[in-house]
């Protein structure tokens, strides 16, 4: 038992127990957060495991469902734009927490806990969205994007870390945020999340706050685009590197025009390809700084493969692989494929937010209180002037032909 910890009265194993409880990344921690572990050695537990995996399909299916209809309701209509602009993490953690609540008020939730596979449905959709990314593009045609990321990721993501910190936030919270915000909105807070081994809960509430700030900025980078008179293609990389969702940035883009939208989508698909050099860093950060041992010394390098999240390896394997790919056949071919891909991995998104919010407690909520709400509105704030000002500076005169 540490100095701090007879301090403080805590039992350290007692400790330890409840932080991986519901951490991603730890495989022990989400097995014995079903509170099922005899009934599961006893086979029992296989069934309601079946069971569990069965909801989350079901409530997969209906998010899709929502998703694909609930636009085509709301078509001619006023609501039109908004309905278009929702995305399936809303409707996903909407009906996981509906099925929360269902399954808590009948008895079943932590019985059918085991089929809630999120860390396995979160790594194999950020897999999935490597075969989006075609390197040959970034490497041809994102010059300015490149150094717009660069810029943009580690300014925006320091000033975050700052203001967490200065706010007093959890520093795995700090980190989802600061991915969130800096680099590609939901799937970095994903990625963050893996690296770090942060909480559920810690990443529901990063993915909402994503969403949140990105549907408003659907409508209002345009307006502002036009008010100030900005080029096509200074104003696709304001929006690309400004709103965290892809198919936010594809929808704002298209309201400026298809000039816009072409830089926007190359900002963006430059700032999710980064996306791996973060996840690197927040794992080496966290590693050799934030959870360091001194009692055991330095880190060691098998410490650091140990935890670090192998899924970014398949990440970048799938953008070499798909990029490969694409050089090899039609355009035609190579987009109906990789647009196959892009569909599984909506999939297994759509899997792992359904499972959050079936794995969400309202308690974590309640202790992360307003703060994180400040500092992502704080941080999206200078976000969107430092990305104006990196928009008029690197993409003035240039031009998509």
């Amino acid at each position: 038992m540490t100095t701090a910890d007879r301090n403080t009265g805590r039992d350290p194993a007692a400790g330890a127990v409840a932080h991986t409880g519901s951490d991603l990344g730890s495989e022990a921690g989400a097995r014995s957060d079903t509170g099922v572990g005899a009934e599961e050695r006893s086979g029992g537990g296989a069934v309601f495991t079946t069971l569990g995996v069965v909801v989350v399909l079901l409530l997969a299916a209906a998010t899709r469902s929502l998703e694909q209809t609930v636009p085509e309701v709301f078509e001619g209509t006023a609501l039109e734009d908004l309905a278009a602009a929702v995305e399936y993490p809303v409707y996903a953690i909407v009906l996981g927490l509906l099925g929360n609540a269902l399954l808590t008020a009948t008895g079943l939730r932590e019985r059918l806990a085991g089929g809630f596979r999120t860390e396995f449905f979160i790594k194999t959709g950020l897999v999935l969205l490597g075969a989006s990314i075609n390197l040959s593009v970034i490497a041809t045609a994102a010059g300015p994007a490149v150094l717009q990321g660069a810029v943009l990721i580690s300014s925006v993501f320091l000033f975050t870390w700052w203001l967490g910190g200065r706010f007093g936030l959890p520093d795995k919270l700090r980190a989802l945020l600061s991915a969130a915000v800096a680099v590609c909105g939901v799937s970095a807070a994903i990625a963050a999340a893996g690296a770090v081994q942060a909480k559920r809960e810690q990443l529901a509430y990063s993915a909402s706050l994503v969403i949140v700030f990105a549907l408003p900025s659907i409508f209002l980078l345009p307006w502002l685009a036009t008010a100030f008179g900005l080029s096509p293609e200074v104003a696709g990389a304001w929006i690309g590197g400004n709103i965290d969702t892809t198919a936010a940035v594809t929808a704002a883009g298209a309201l400026v025009g298809e000039d816009s939208l072409q830089v926007a989508s190359i900002v963006k698909v430059t700032q999710n390809a980064l996306m791996g050099v973060v996840a690197i860093a927040l794992t080496a950060y966290f590693a050799f700084r934030i959870e360091r041992d001194p009692a055991a010394g330095r880190p060691r390098l098998a410490d650091l493969w140990h935890r670090f999240p192998k899924f970014v390896l398949g990440f970048v394997a799938a953008s070499i692989i798909a990029t490969w790919y694409l050089s090899t056949v039609a355009a035609a071919e190579g987009k109906a494929v990789i647009g196959v891909a892009n569909d599984l991995r909506v999939w297994f998104f759509i899997l792992a937010f359904v499972s959050i919010g079936l794995e969400f407690r309202v308690s974590s909520l309640r202790e992360a209180g307003w703060r994180p709400v400040v500092v992502f509105a704080a941080a999206t704030v200078v976000n969107l002037v430092l990305a104006l000002g990196l928009a008029l500076l690197l993409f003035s005169g240039f031009s998509v032909a």
